[in-house]
Formats: C-alpha cells, structure tokens, sequence
C-alpha cells in the first residue's frame, strides 16, 4: 500500500494515475474527498483529512510500506516556517511509529540550505526530520515549477508584458509538474535504496526572456519580459491575498535566486532532467 498526499494536485495526480496504471495498491489522505472520487473510482482508497491531523495520519499510514509526501505553502500562514516545522514533526514521528519502509518527498532546489531560501527552508527541515528519523526516504530536490508562470498569462495576454522578479537574462532551473510526478511514481516503484536526494530539472535552464518568446509563440503575439523590484514582491503578493509573513518569505526566495544561493547542491545527489519543456507548459496554461 502507498499513501499520497496531494493526490489531486498537479504532481500527485501524476503519481496517482502511474501508481493505479501499474496495478499498485494506492491510499490517498484527502482534505476534500470527493475531488479524489475519480481516483476512487478507479480503485484508490481514500482517507478524509490532511497533513494537520494526526488522527487522519494514523488512519491512512495503518499498514503502509510507503508515502509520497508534499508539502505546500499556506498562503495565510502567520509564520510559515514554525507552522510547518510543528506539522513535519507530528507526520514524522507518525510515519515512524507505523514503519513505513519508503517516503519519497517533493522537496526543492536549495534544499540543502537551513536559511536564506525563503520556503523552501521548510524543505530543509523535512529532509532533515527523516534523515533524524532513520525512515529510507528520497528527496526530490525540484527546480522553478514551470506552472508558476501561470500566474502571468493572462497580464501576457492582455498587456504583451511578462512581469518577473528574476534577472531577465537569468538561466533557471525549471521543471514541469508532470515531470516530478513521472519521477516520484518511478522511484516508489523502484522502492527504498537507502537516503537518496535527486535534483530534477527540465529539459533546459530558461530565463524569463525565454519564457517571454515562448509565450509569445502560444498566444501568437509579442511578449516582452520586464524585471520587477525585489522591494515589490511583498506589495505584490500581499495584494494577492497572502500573508505578510508569507510574502516576506517569497522575497528571500526571489533574493536567494538571484544570490544564487537557491541553486543545485551537485555534490552527493542525482541529477535528473525531465522531457516536458516551458512551451509544452504555457500551452496547456494558456487554453
């Protein structure tokens, strides 16, 4: 039995449908049941609640051998990173008590930093709580989601703009959802081979003046790439709703992309590229 957790999402629905497709034994921890209910359908069992319920947890690891486990931002969160530190703790020390023998974790590029790195300082600690726990665990250490460019499209579409708060004519690591999903399934497969850390990155580093073109061959119109202020990243995401403390921490994200401190360890880890590129991405965005 393997138990997802965002299984619904973009990368778990991928680890879902490959997991069901190869006859696998599947368990899905489920906020919201009834968003699974095709997956259910489909033979996944399905285990109402989430990452904060230690009951629900107990629950859904019964009997387990292993988790695909993610961890997103909480958008209203007041401090981000003592919240999510008190829940990774709680999952933990679940996951030991139930021997689960595998947890493959999405984790992120800059993970092997304790600070600096905005969220992904959250990533630090899970790797670090395993690890300390002796549970076999694989890291999925993912570049820039491609998908995030998403929340640019319709200001292309409208203004022939691309707003970015990276350097212009800066390479990045980007990676599509799908590809991340396609590897975590593989590696649940494969099962535990001790503590591995994979660094996944697309088929090619892209800048934002990339992403521009290519968008701009989707829409069929001229994109022009723009860099925004590091001082406008806090306005900007405030403004869409999220918390300061949040927003605060995104700016550390954007500065240390730009330090490049959030960058590849290299050393003592798996580096990996997917096949999915930022075009195939935008094209499925901007339908």
């Amino acid at each position: 039995m393997i138990i997802l957790t965002g299984a619904t999402g973009n990368t778990g629905s991928v680890v879902a449908e490959a997991l069901l497709a190869a006859g696998q034994k599947v368990r899905i921890l489920a906020r919201n049941p009834d968003k699974a209910r095709t997956l259910a359908e489909r033979g996944a069992e399905v285990v109402p609640g989430d990452l904060a319920d230690r009951a629900a947890l107990e629950r859904a690891f019964s009997g387990a051998e292993a988790l695909y486990l993610l961890s997103p931002p909480d958008p209203g969160a007041a401090d981000f990173v003592v919240e999510r530190r008190v829940l990774i703790e709680r999952l933990v020390s679940v996951a030991r008590q139930a021997q689960l023998g595998h947890v493959v974790f999405l984790s992120s590029i800059g993970a092997q930093h304790a600070d600096g790195t905005g969220p992904i300082r959250t990533a630090h600690h899970t790797e670090t709580a395993l690890r300390a726990a002796g549970i076999p665990s694989t890291f999925i250490r993912a570049g820039y989601f491609a998908e995030n460019w998403g929340a640019v499209v319709s200001v292309a579409l409208a203004d022939g703009v691309l707003p970015s708060f990276i350097p212009l004519d800066q390479p990045v690591p980007t990676v599509a959802t799908r590809d991340i999903g396609r590897l975590a399934a593989q590696l649940l497969l494969e099962g535990p081979r001790g503590t591995r850390t994979f660094e996944l990155a697309g088929p090619a580093d892209v800048t934002p003046r990339d992403v521009a073109t290519a968008l701009g061959n989707v829409l069929g119109k001229p994109v022009d790439a723009v860099e925004a202020p590091l001082d406008a990243v806090v306005p900007t995401f405030t403004a869409f709703g999220l918390s300061a403390g949040m927003a605060t921490l995104y700016r550390e994200m954007y500065a240390g992309l730009r330090s490049g401190k959030v960058a590849w360890q290299g050393s003592g880890t798996e580096f990996r590229r997917g096949t999915t590129s930022v075009t195939d991405v935008l094209r499925s965005l901007a339908r």
